[in-house]
């Protein structure tokens, strides 16, 4: 097994010489995230573990699969086997039990990519369209060029939606491998009332007719949002909870929050006119429904990426706290947000995420330091764990960093397994940023300072105040004042 083991991490070597002139194999992406990590120092015992997209479908022979899936688990980060309906299905099917058997055999966590199975509802069909005023088929294209019909006549679709699902989940059950963790990213389809979906959905009859008030923003973007949730319940969450009740099942960018969303996706343009916005200098937050709650999810999936266009939203002439600022906001609204008991495993990406082929060069990139430091306060304000997607040819220094924070954090497992978040506050002005975990008396602490300030910062914890000083890229435990 050790020469199995050696053999996949040298094999990430040739590649690399090539400077990203040709697709990685599936050995070189997880030879590259087994070399850039080490295994844990400190025990995991029964937290989530970490998620790596670079680590879907661990190929090879038995003897190859178990040696990736024992690294891999050493260092606290989990595969996950693909679900791909069509034509292969068979062989899809063949090669992810393959993965998820040996992963049962092995006592580890059955964990799969269920993101095929969701697409998808808006199959382009003339029985999905808007119909115009002369009843005439329309869809809106102004997503990626994706063809989306109107929200109202896709209800004929679930019965086909919900066996790509269900299929691979009966032959799951028969063969007695349950899956423990199943993810979508289930973005570009279905209803979305972004970019030119309002415009489309003035123009259709059916729309207007489901929604009374369709000249209103808020009524339109509820009820798209009602059924898009309608379509993820329906057609995915609640057909793996019907075989699997015990399953973490979740979808790419859908979490309790506060009502507003800090982030854009790489194909959402600027909100249109008349959708109200929340300005916070040249930062234009969305309204967001809260949709999380008829999806019948049972874990949180919230996105924290570096965004291009969050830089030039504010002002500050440091550069960290523009990116530490806006993302910190987005999580601390997604950890404050889910109620005690949901798991929330977060999307990150440091690399500047999504820029323009000729990116402005005043755009800065978010400093790895700045990085492991808002992951710290993530861990600290709710968050269980995260799962990374990147471009491979960013592999190694995305994993880097976030598994060496990830895994230094297990020191404190006791804190982040038992203890409670007491702030969710960030600092309008560059400054001390503080987060904690309470765990009775005592405070995990993480202060994380933006200026020179020295000074220690009061935190009001229950009705008492612990003086937090500044100590520079570490944890405190403090103890409270009786």
């Amino acid at each position: 097994m050790r020469s199995c083991l050696t053999t996949l991490i040298a094999v990430a070597a040739p590649t690399l010489c090539l400077g990203g002139a040709k697709r990685m194999t599936p050995e070189e992406r997880i030879a590259l995230v087994l070399r850039e990590t080490q295994p844990l120092k400190f025990p995991r015992g029964e937290r989530l573990p970490l998620y790596v997209w670079p680590a879907l479908d661990p190929p090879g022979d038995e003897a190859q699969a178990e040696a990736t899936l024992k690294a891999l688990d050493a260092r606290g980060i989990a595969a996950c086997a693909s679900w791909h309906p069509g034509k292969n299905q068979p062989q899809s099917l063949e090669r992810a039990l393959r993965v998820s058997a040996l992963q049962k055999r092995l006592g580890l966590q059955v964990n799969i990519n269920a993101n095929a199975c969701t697409y998808s509802i808006c199959d382009g069909s003339e029985a999905t369209a808007h119909l115009d005023a002369d009843g005439k088929s329309f869809f809106d294209t102004s997503s990626e060029g994706r063809k989306l019909g109107c929200p109202f006549r896709l209800q004929h679709r679930y019965a086909a939606m919900k066996e790509q699902v269900d299929f691979f989940c009966r032959a799951y059950r028969e063969k007695g491998v349950e899956p423990s963790f199943v993810f979508a990213d289930w973005e570009i389809d279905g209803p979305i009332e972004w970019n030119g979906g309002w415009d489309a959905a003035r123009r259709c009859t059916v729309c207007r007719k489901s929604i009374p008030k369709v000249g209103d923003f808020l009524e339109f973007q509820r009820a798209y949002r009602r059924v898009r949730s309608e379509i993820q319940r329906e057609c995915y969450a609640s057909v793996v909870l019907k075989h699997f009740p015990k399953a973490l099942v979740g979808n790419y960018g859908v979490y309790p929050h506060g009502g507003w969303r800090y982030w854009y996706d790489y194909f959402e343009t600027d909100p249109p006119e008349g959708c109200p916005v929340k300005m916070d200098q040249r930062a234009p937050y969305r309204p967001w429904p809260h949709e999380f709650e008829g999806c019948g999810y049972t874990f949180a999936m919230p996105v924290v990426y570096t965004w291009y266009r969050i830089w030039s939203w504010y002002d500050w002439p440091q550069d960290d706290y523009r990116w530490f600022y806006a993302l910190l906001l987005e999580a601390s609204a997604a950890g404050q947000a889910a109620p005690a008991g949901l798991p929330v495993i977060t999307f990150v990406h440091h690399t500047t995420t999504s820029p323009p082929k000729e990116p402005d060069p005043a755009v800065k990139q978010f400093s790895s330091d700045a990085y492991q430091e808002l992951l710290w306060h993530m861990l600290l304000r709710g968050h269980d764990t995260f799962f990374l997607w990147c471009p491979e040819t960013e592999i190694a220094q995305e994993i880097r960093p976030l598994h060496e924070t990830w895994a230094a954090a297990l020191e404190f497992r006791e804190f982040l397994d038992k203890g409670e978040p007491v702030t969710f506050g960030v600092p309008k002005q560059p400054g001390p940023v503080v987060s904690a975990l309470r765990l009775g008396p005592r405070l995990l602490v993480r202060r994380t300072d933006f200026t020179d300030a020295r000074e220690p910062v009061a935190l009001a914890v229950g009705g008492k105040t612990v003086a937090v000083p500044r100590a520079e890229g570490k944890c405190q435990v403090l103890t409270l004042p009786e």
